[in-house]
């Protein structure tokens, strides 16, 4: 349960991390802060990629039939797009941290289930969330300041206790989940769903900028981020 309780904090911790990094400014001219906030914004795409094809289908499908995989996913991006239209309608742009959180919270769970099933595998994953939430952290934390919808101290609040959600949902899915891999698995691959129509409704569009290779390099990063994980996991 200590290490359930420590490696969830790491992982989750590291969501405020790249929130303070998001609020450092950088002296840059204008087209290089733009090459550099595209790039980023690229990279915690490739990073959510890599957690949907690397992570969350293939461990989620594995304890159930195919079929239920493959309704599961179509499901949870519905409910992402009736979220994201909602969302929208009220004027606000929450897609980086809608994303963030559906990556972040059924990872915690499957951490926390695998630390009883697979307990070297688990700090692995800890450490490839821990990665993938500081990009992500950072495009959210910059969309949500631009939304101007939150103060500073409303978003330090909502980013912290997203961080500390992490522990909540590793010790349950240890306690409640670690005997019900088909309920961990409908999750997750829910979870894919919702992200990838995230990815390419509201965040790959970001991502283009005219006469510059380098965002969509940072995009291929990203994911190799995540296959670097993925192989080191399954090694």
């Amino acid at each position: 349960m200590i290490s359930v309780l420590l490696f969830s904090l790491i992982a989750g911790l590291s969501i405020p991390v790249g929130a303070a990094l998001a609020r450092l400014k950088i002296v840059l001219p204008d087209w290089k802060e733009r090459e550099l906030r595209h790039t980023i914004v690229a990279f915690g795409a490739g990073a959510l990629l890599s957690a949907v094809a690397l992570v969350l289908i293939p461990q989620g499908a594995e304890p159930v039939s195919p079929w239920i995989a493959l309704g599961s996913f179509v499901t949870g991006a519905i409910l992402m797009r009736a979220i994201d239209g909602a969302i929208a309608r009220r004027g606000g742009q929450g897609a980086q941290f809608l994303a963030m959180m559906s990556d972040f919270v059924p990872e915690a769970i499957a951490m926390g289930a695998l630390f009883s099933v697979s307990p070297e595998a688990a700090p692995l994953l800890a450490l490839l969330i821990a990665l993938q939430n500081v990009p992500e952290a950072f495009n959210a934390y910059h969309e949500a300041e631009e939304a101007g919808h939150d103060s500073h101290e409303g978003l330090v609040r909502k980013f912290t206790l997203l961080a500390l959600m992490g522990p909540l949902c590793a010790v349950g899915g240890y306690l409640f989940l670690s005997g019900a891999p088909q309920v961990t698995g409908i999750l997750m691959c829910a979870a894919a769903g919702g992200i990838l129509y995230l990815i390419f409704q509201d965040i790959a569009p970001q991502v283009p900028l005219e006469n510059d290779t380098l965002p969509p390099l940072g995009a291929v990063a990203g994911f190799g981020l995540g296959l670097a994980g993925e192989l080191f996991m399954n090694g």
